[in-house]
C-alpha cells in the first residue's frame, strides 16, 4: 500500500517564561518521532496525560508548525511548501477533536457545518454540495430531517458522528482523531468506533487515533506506538506489542488496563511517582526514576530506539523480556 504520511525526527519545543527576572526555558513537547503510515492502516499513539500525543496532533494537521525535522502528506514535504500547497495539505489531512460539544459551532446548522468544507476547498454548486452533504449524513446514521437543526439537539455521540462527517466530507487521506470518544458514554463508544472502521474501509483513510484507552487502542489498531514525555518508546505491531511488551512503560500501561477475564497468576505492574517535568527532565531514560528495572546506567546514558523483535523499543535492557 502506498504511504500517505511519513514524519521524521519530528520535534515541537516550547519557550515558556520561569517566572519574573528567571528568564525562559524550553519544554521539548515533541521530541524526535518518527513514522510511516499507510493508506487504509491505523497508528495509535498512546501514553499519560502530558506525553505529547495532542502536540503530535496538531503538528500532523498543520495547526502547528514542527520546530525541526521532516513532515511528508502524500510525499509531499510540508517544510518549504508554498500557501497554494499547505491549502492543498490540510484538504489531505483531516481532525475529530476530542470533545463533540467543542468542536461544533453552536450558531450554525449541522447542514451548514458540513458543507462548509466542500464550499471552501470545491467549485460545487449548492445544490451539489447539499447532496454530498446528505450522502455522508446517512453513511454516518444521521437522519435526512438532521441537516436543519443545531448542534445542542443532539446527543454527545451523535455530535461526533457530526464531527467526523465533516472530517471526512473531503475524503482525506489521513484521518487524525485525538481521543474522539473519551467524552463518551460507554454504551456509545463502541458505536462510535464501528463507524470509524467503517469509514476506513469505505474510503481506505489512513488513522492517527491517539488515546490513553489501550482497550479501545486494541480494538482499532494496526500499530501502536507507546510514547512517554515527548518520544516514542516502544513502536511496532498491535499483535506484538500486547502479546508481549518489551518497554517496562510499556508493560505497566498494558497491567494497568482493565480485562473482562484477568489472568490472576499474571503481576500486576505499579508504576511509582509522577511524570517528570518537562521542564527540566531527568538525565538519561526519562522513565528511570519510575522504572523498576533501572540501573546505574539508565540514569546517565539515554537509549534510542532500536530494532528488536519485530518492533522498535527504546530501553537498554529490553532483551530480557523477549522470550
Amino acid at each position: 500500500m502506498a504511504v500517505v504520511l511519513t514524519a521524521r525526527d519530528l520535534t515541537r519545543h516550547y519557550e515558556v517564561s520561569r517566572g519574573l527576572f528567571k528568564g525562559h526555558a524550553l519544554v521539548r513537547a515533541l521530541n524526535g518521532v518518527s513514522f510511516e503510515l499507510e493508506a487504509g492502516k491505523t497508528l495509535a499513539v498512546v501514553g499519560e496525560s502530558g506525553c505529547g500525543k495532542s502536540t503530535l496532533a496538531r503538528a500532523l494537521t498543520l495547526i502547528e508548525e514542527p520546530s525541526s525535522g521532516s513532515l511528508k502528506i502524500a510525499g509531499q514535504e510540508v517544510a518549504g511548501a508554498d500557501k497554494a500547497q499547505r491549502k492543498q495539505l490540510r484538504k489531505d489531512v483531516q481532525m475529530v477533536f476530542q470533545s463533540p460539544y467543542a468542536s461544533l459551532n453552536p450558531r450554525q446548522k449541522v447542514g451548514d457545518q458540513l458543507g462548509e468544507p466542500l464550499l471552501i476547498n470545491t467549485n460545487l454548486s449548492a445544490a451539489e454540495r447539499r447532496e454530498k452533504v446528505q450522502a455522508m449524513m446517512k453513511q454516518v446514521g444521521l437522519r435526512p430531517e438532521h441537516y436543519q437543526r443545531y448542534p445542542h439537539m443532539f446527543s454527545g455521540g451523535q455530535r461526533q458522528r457530526i464531527a467526523l462527517a465533516r472530517a471526512m466530507m473531503l475524503q482525506p487521506k489521513v484521518l487524525v482523531a485525538d481521543e474522539p470518544t473519551s467524552a463518551l458514554d460507554v454504551s456509545i463508544q463502541a458505536q462510535v468506533l464501528n463507524l470509524f472502521m467503517d469509514l476506513q474501509q469505505e474510503f481506505n483513510t489512513a488513522y492517527v487515533f491517539i488515546s490513553h484507552n489501550l482497550a479501545v487502542v486494541q480494538h482499532v489498531a494496526d500499530d501502536v506506538m507507546v510514547m512517554y514525555l515527548g518520544r516514542p518508546v516502544e513502536v511496532g505491531p498491535k499483535e506484538d506489542i500486547y502479546a508481549r511488551p518489551l518497554h517496562p512503560y510499556t508493560q505497566a500501561l498494558l497491567s494497568a488496563t482493565p480485562t473482562i477475564h484477568p489472568d490472576p497468576n499474571k503481576p500486576k505492574i505499579k508504576i511509582v511517582g509522577e511524570l517528570p517535568n518537562p521542564l527540566n527532565p531527568p538525565p538519561g531514560c526519562a522513565f528511570h526514576k519510575r522504572c523498576p528495572y533501572a540501573t546505574e546506567r539508565c540514569s546517565s546514558e539515554e537509549p534510542l530506539l532500536r530494532p528488536l523483535d519485530n518492533r522498535q523499543v527504546a530501553c537498554h535492557y529490553a532483551e530480557q523480556f523477549v522470550a
